[in-house]
C-alpha cells in the first residue's frame, strides 16, 4: 500500500508514497536505478537520512536563527512573484469565437507541410558519383548496398535513408531536386556544399489545408499562450509606470 509506514524517526513517519514520490522527482533516467528492491531501499535510507537531518536541526534551534529567518524570507518573496505570475496567467480567458478566429488568420501555421523521404549517397567527386550512379541505374548493386558501401553520410547505416522531412530542413541545392523527383526516381549527381549526392525519392506527402475540428486544442493553446505573453508585457508596462526602477 502507498501509505505503508516503512520506517519512523523521532515520531515522524516514512511511508512507501513518500518513496515513491522521490523516485517520480528524479530524472527519468536515473529514476530507473532505483525501479527495484533495492533502490527502494537505498532511497528509504536517504529518506531517513534527511528526515534526521531536520530532527537535529529542530533540536538546536535552527530555525530561530538568523540565516534561516533570511532564507525563510527569501523563498518568501518567490513564492510571492511565482502566485502573482500564476493569477495573471489564469486571469487570460479565451472562448470558441476566439480560437475559430486565430485559426482563420493563421491556417497556414496549423496546415501540414509538405514532405519528402528521401535516401541519398554523399561522395567527395563527382566522378566517383557518377560511377556509383552508373552501377545503380544499371543494376549492378542495389541503392541500399551502394549507400552502405560508398557513402560518408552516417545515414548509410540505414541504406542512406534519411526519413521524412518538411521543407527548410535541408540544403537548398538538394531540396530543389528532392521536392520535385517521383517516388522511385534517383536523380542524377547534385552538387552541395557537403559534396555529391545522388538521391532516391521513398515517398512524398502532399501539403494538407488544416480543418478546425482537427487542430481545434493547438489553436486554443497557441491562442491562450499568445494572450498570456501580451497580458505579461502590459502588466509589466503598468508595473513600470507605478514602481519606480533604477538602472545602476
Amino acid at each position: 500500500m502507498d501509505n505503508k509506514v516503512l520506517a519512523t524517526v523521532d515520531g515522524v513517519q516514512i511511508t512507501q508514497s513518500q518513496v515513491d514520490s522521490f523516485i517520480k522527482r528524479l530524472d527519468p533516467q536515473q529514476a530507473m536505478q532505483y525501479q527495484n528492491e533495492e533502490g527502494k531501499k537505498h532511497i528509504l535510507q536517504e529518506l531517513i537520512n534527511q528526515t534526521l537531518f531536520l530532527a537535529d536541526a529542530k533540536a538546536t534551534k535552527l530555525e530561530e536563527s538568523d540565516e534561516f529567518k533570511n532564507e525563510i524570507s527569501k523563498m518568501k518573496d518567490m513564492i510571492l512573484t511565482q502566485l502573482n505570475v500564476n493569477n495573471l496567467m489564469a486571469s487570460v480567458k479565451i472562448d470558441d469565437t476566439e480560437v475559430k478566429a486565430h485559426f482563420e488568420t493563421n491556417k497556414t501555421k496549423f496546415s501540414t507541410p509538405e514532405k519528402t523521404d528521401t535516401s541519398h549517397i554523399l561522395v567527395d567527386s563527382e566522378e566517383e558519383c557518377k560511377e556509383v550512379h552508373n552501377k545503380i541505374t544499371s543494376n549492378e548493386i542495389t541503392f541500399e548496398d551502394a549507400a552502405k558501401a560508398h557513402s560518408k553520410c552516417p545515414s548509410k547505416e540505414k541504406g542512406g535513408n534519411l526519413g521524412s522531412y518538411p521543407k527548410g530542413q535541408m540544403v537548398p541545392e538538394y531540396e530543389a531536386v528532392a521536392f520535385n523527383m517521383k517516388k522511385d526516381e534517383i536523380s542524377e549527381p547534385v552538387k552541395t556544399q557537403f559534396g555529391y549526392h545522388i538521391i532516391r525519392l521513398n515517398e512524398k506527402q502532399e501539403s494538407a489545408e488544416a480543418k478546425f475540428e482537427e487542430v481545434k486544442e493547438q489553436a486554443a493553446k497557441d491562442l491562450l499562450g499568445t494572450k498570456q505573453k501580451e497580458e505579461y508585457m502590459n502588466k509589466i508596462s503598468h508595473m513600470r509606470q507605478t514602481f519606480k526602477v533604477e538602472m545602476a
